[in-house]
């Protein structure tokens, strides 16, 4: 009975120490999400031209009725599923790999947990080329491979990492070939 005991306990063990990793795992994303939109909205204000951002609501109604936006809204909120940016001041539904304004119309653009959701790499390098395109500062953020929700989410199709002025983006095994490509973005992301 005693290593019932134990057993019960090492395991209990682990799903706590478990438990707190991610919620650590989480907080950290969440931080990194707010400084971001932070850096973005400074950065957009100091061009004197608008901010655009991925819709901070997602499309759980959830963050609705609860008032609980992902992030800021921006100037002007952009994405492909009009739940996103339903009630915003200025939405557009549109997708990030074709967005219908003029080359530098924006400040910055801020996406947040977005481009892991595109199927293909070659989708994410055309997003990040049009994101270039549009702004003067491109502000991204993406899961941490630390979270277990990235792992776990089915329609996170890529890998994302950022090292220097590049994005590298990754084809996840379970959707494809694996390939890494890698999108300099010249000086405009931060």
């Amino acid at each position: 009975m005693n290593g019932l005991y134990i057993t019960l306990a090492i395991i209990g063990g682990i799903i706590v120490i478990t438990g707190l990793w991610q919620f650590g795992v989480w907080i950290g994303e969440v931080q990194e999400k707010n400084r971001t939109y932070k850096k973005a909205l400074e950065f957009a204000r100091k061009t004197g031209k608008p901010l655009l951002v991925g819709g901070p609501w997602g499309v759980q109604p959830w963050r609705r009725r609860l008032n609980i936006p992902a992030h800021g809204e921006g100037d002007i909120c952009l994405d492909i599923d009009r739940r996103a940016v339903e009630g915003h001041r200025c939405p557009i539904v549109a997708s990030i790999t074709d967005i219908p304004f003029a080359d530098k119309s924006f400040g910055a653009v801020f996406f947040s947990h977005v481009m892991e959701h595109l199927p293909t790499t070659a989708m994410a390098k055309k997003a990040t080329e049009e994101l270039n395109r549009v702004a003067e500062g491109v502000f991204i953020v993406y899961p941490s491979r630390q979270s277990f929700a990235a792992w776990i989410i089915p329609v996170h199709y890529l890998w994302v990492w950022r090292k220097g002025n590049n994005l590298y983006f990754q084809q996840r095994r379970i959707h494809g070939n694996k390939e890494t490509i890698v999108v300099e973005t010249t000086n405009n992301l931060r």
